[in-house]
């Protein structure tokens, strides 16, 4: 598994990338999605029902329109 400074690199180098929100807390989500700004880069975010609605806010809007969330 990479780390969240890993994904954060791979996404500021323009990189999409899935993964898991189970595996990662809020704050790492939250720094991986803000390394999209500017990018050309997508992030979907698999297992987003285990956070709150509060928190997925909080990662969309640090993803500025480059994340997804996978709600099922």
């Amino acid at each position: 598994m990479k780390s969240p400074d890993q994904l954060s690199q791979i996404v500021q180098a323009g990189g999409g990338i899935i993964v898991d929100a189970s595996k990662y807390s809020t704050e790492q989500l939250v720094k991986i999605a803000s390394s999209a700004k500017g990018k050309n880069a997508t992030i979907l975010i698999r297992n987003a029902d285990r956070k709150t609605t509060e928190k997925l806010r909080h990662i969309a809007e640090a993803g500025s329109g480059h994340v997804t969330f996978e709600l099922s």
